[in-house]
């Protein structure tokens, strides 16, 4: 439902939730493990190309099996030198920070930047997929 009349520079049929990403991964069987562990299940795949895998909140990724494995797991957009333009990482809301700091811990999965404050609304954490894909948790304050 539209909220806000359109106007000459708002578009009529702006955004009213999000679907899904899509995240490139170079083993489809290793990353939906990982993020199967996460909370996120399998409910479509699409032959040898790509699946849906959502939580039971209804969050949406899309695992997309065509990614180039890399030695060191370095990912394009966010370590290299050159800050080429792209999706830098995908950002979930989860209700207890802490919870899932003590489980990352327990399930020997490197929290690779924070928990810390960021901005005025939100404390967020970083971790990365077996591939090196940024993904961000935050709790909303």
């Amino acid at each position: 439902m539209n909220t806000r009349p359109p106007t000459q520079s708002t578009c009529p049929a702006y955004a009213t939730a999000y679907e899904h990403v899509g995240i490139r991964v170079s083993n489809p069987e290793s990353a939906r493990r990982f993020y199967e562990r996460l909370g996120f299940h399998e409910e479509i795949r699409f032959d040898d190309y790509a699946n849906e895998m959502a939580t039971p909140a209804g969050v949406r990724i899309n695992l997309i099996f065509n990614g180039t494995a890399r030695a060191d797991v370095r990912n394009v957009l966010q370590d290299e030198p050159m800050k080429w333009p792209g999706v830098t990482h995908v950002a979930f809301v989860v209700d207890d920070l802490d919870a899932l700091v003590n489980w990352l811990n327990e399930a020997g999965i490197a929290i690779t930047e924070g928990p810390e404050p960021i901005g005025p609304r939100r404390v967020g954490l970083f971790i990365r997929d077996p591939d090196g894909n940024v993904l961000e948790f935050n709790q909303l304050l």
